[in-house]
């Protein structure tokens, strides 16, 4: 079972999936699995703690992607306190998951090797530079995020573990071909039918509707007369972007910059170097005799390769005369990295270098030296940056001053306006929920909407919107949530009564016709002076458009024969609907190609419930505390 397991982990369609996860963590922030010590856990798991620092880095990882995918607009829902409890309960719910399934895989023994994890980190094109590892890069992201190259490896380690256990779980699910044939019988089959659309507009000239059912309506339904609460907003903003195009570069300030920061502007040395492995295995000592008597082989002329590929432990590398490719300086073992950077000259070997994986001997093969870029080749890069470094230090020194001036001046944001040269302007009334961008962000609509914000009618602090872009508020106008009166809505109740009065008679007059049918009577398809006719479609699908989604919907639930093949729905347009099921298609034969695609969407819903009921098992069975 373990063997399976690691050998499932090998792939490149596993290391896919690892380096998803992976670029989760670099780019969204979760970047901590170690507890800070003297904060009460979020929740323990078999006595484990989950800290309330990693449930507040994974939901900042999840809201960052929420907006990514749907824009700030999504902002306004984090504002609501039901919202943000029930998904921060849910992002420690999965965090809860992650825990138990490791904890299963620490169990179990599996593991995941120093080699792997540096396959995982070099193969990963976030990390790459025109298709190359580039190790500036890689440590650039890392530290962006706050972490050592150790830590960073660690969670790898810890993730990818997990993740041998949850492909095992995935790669025992199958599919019978007789359930690949009835899932494919059910999405492939189409429908015929005949359809009749009532419309409700006539049966709407004959409707009366009393003051009484008004007054009814209008008392069963006051929530939905209340009005949402409404505020004007002023403000005046300021952001670095604008003030860009007030200052200026000149040459010699680009070249002092790139004097002072060349080490920017080099590439590291880059060694090729190979390397024969000799494990410690159960005699150490042995090992090291071994690993003395290649050394002397080679000093006799041996050729590298040749024992790397009969003697290494490595055979990865083995398979290739111990060749490594390209290394960068802090990518492997220190040891071995100090020893590899050691040698001298292309084609020299190093001693035998004791790393935690064995004793090594290391042939440098190649060397990328340093390169420097030109000046010209990065003078607009230069000159941007030196613009958005000023721009940023007037930024600052003015929204100093637009914070003294709203508190000093509190009652107007003329003087916050002449201070950084801007304008005032107003959003107009507006509910929470549409409050215009940039404005729309939890700092500005928590504050614009606080009663004592509102009733004082003063100036805010500086709020910040970004981290080079802040604004100062003020409430100009406002209009409290109240419940419109009956005369207000009088003429919306009306409307809306007669609408549902309307489809009802037009569903009566259609469940009339469908009981004459199933009498074997011919119904007339008329209403006042206008005759409707049956249309019919052919080969509908479960997806299809030409029809009301409910009628589609519908069509679906019948049977063949009478009177089990018709039936009436009230339609999303206020109309009616009768459909009668004339023929079921069965789908084409499938190819082998889509046999197979089919077959692996079945594992796939299998897989992803067995893992569901695996962890639910696993919760069932664990003992967890919530103190969140």
């Amino acid at each position: 079972m373990l063997e399976r397991i690691r050998e499932g982990s090998q792939g490149p369609w596993a290391m896919a999936i690892i380096a998803l996860i992976v670029l989760s963590f670099v780019f969204a922030g979760v970047s901590s699995y170690v507890n800070s010590s003297g904060v009460t856990a979020a929740a323990e798991v078999n006595g484990e703690p989950i800290s309330q620092q990693d449930v507040e880095r994974a939901y900042q990882a999840q809201r960052a992607r929420l907006e990514s995918q749907f824009g700030e607009g999504i902002s306004a829902l984090f504002s609501d306190e039901n919202y943000l409890r029930d998904f921060r309960l849910n992002v420690l719910e999965r965090l809860i998951a992650d825990t138990l399934v490791q904890q299963k895989a620490d169990d179990m023994g599996l593991r995941v090797s120093d080699k792997q994890i540096r396959e995982a980190i070099t193969a990963m094109p976030e990390f790459q530079t025109d298709g190359r590892f580039d190790n500036e890069r890689y440590q650039m992201l890392l530290r962006q995020n706050g972490f050592q190259p150790s830590d960073f490896r660690d969670y790898m380690r810890q993730q990818m573990t997990r993740e041998q256990l949850v492909r095992a779980l995935q790669a025992s699910d199958f599919s019978l071909p007789a359930e690949v044939n009835t899932a494919h019988v059910l999405q492939g089959q189409t429908r015929n039918a005949d359809y009749l659309i009532v419309d409700s507009a006539p049966f709407a000239k004959k409707v009366e509707i009393t003051d009484a059912e008004v007054e009814a309506f209008y008392q069963e339904n006051l929530s939905r007369f209340d009005t949402q609460e409404k505020v004007n907003l002023a403000y005046v903003s300021l952001a670095v972007e604008d003030l860009k195009g007030e200052v200026s570069v000149n040459d010699e300030e680009i070249e002092q910059a790139y004097r002072d920061n060349i080490a920017l502007y080099k590439t590291d040395e880059e060694r090729r170097v190979s390397h024969i492995l000799v494990e410690f295995g159960d005699d150490k000592a042995a090992a090291k005799s071994q690993a003395e008597a290649l050394l002397a082989d080679l000093g006799q002329g041996a050729d590298f390769a040749a024992l790397a590929k009969e003697n290494s432990a490595d055979t990865f590398s083995a398979e290739n005369g111990g060749d490594l490719d390209f290394i960068t300086a802090g990518l492997m073992d220190p040891a071995f990295d100090e020893a590899a950077f050691a040698i001298a000259d292309v084609g020299d070997t190093s001693g035998i270098v004791e790393t935690e994986f064995g004793f090594h001997i290391i042939k440098l093969t190649d060397i990328k030296p340093v390169e420097v870029t030109p000046l010209a080749d990065v003078r607009d890069e230069i000159e941007a940056q030196l613009l958005t470094d000023k721009a940023t230090d007037e930024f600052y020194a003015l929204q100093s001053d637009m914070a003294n001036l709203a508190f000093e001046v509190p009652d107007t944001l003329e003087d916050v306006a002449g201070a950084v040269n801007g304008t005032i302007r107003e959003t107009g009334l507006v509910t929470a929920a549409a409050v215009p961008v940039p404005l729309n962000v939890p700092a500005v609509t928590s504050k614009m909407f606080d009663p004592d914000f509102i009733e004082e009618g003063l100036n805010s602090d500086v709020i910040e919107l970004s981290n080079d872009n802040v604004v100062v508020v003020r409430v100009v106008g406002h209009e409290p949530q109240r419940t419109q009166s009956l005369d207000e809505v009088r003429t919306q109740i009306l409307a809306q009564l007669r609408a549902q009065k309307a489809q009802e008679a037009a569903f009566n007059w259609a469940t009339t016709v469908v009981e004459q049918l199933n009498a074997g009577e011919t119904p007339a398809l008329v209403v006042d002076d206008m005759s409707l006719e049956w249309e019919s479609k052919e080969a509908i699908t479960r997806n299809s458009s030409e029809l009301p989604r409910n009628l589609v919907d519908l069509l679906f639930t019948l049977g063949t024969d009478a009177p089990d093949n018709i039936d009436i729905a009230k339609l999303g347009s206020g109309d009616a609907g009768v459909v009668r099921l004339t023929a079921i298609n069965a789908p084409a034969a499938l190819s082998d190609e889509e046999q197979t695609r089919l077959k692996q969407q079945v594992m796939a819903t299998y897989s992803q419930a067995n893992y569901q009921s695996f962890v639910d098992s696993l919760r069932a069975a664990a003992d967890v505390t919530i103190n969140l």
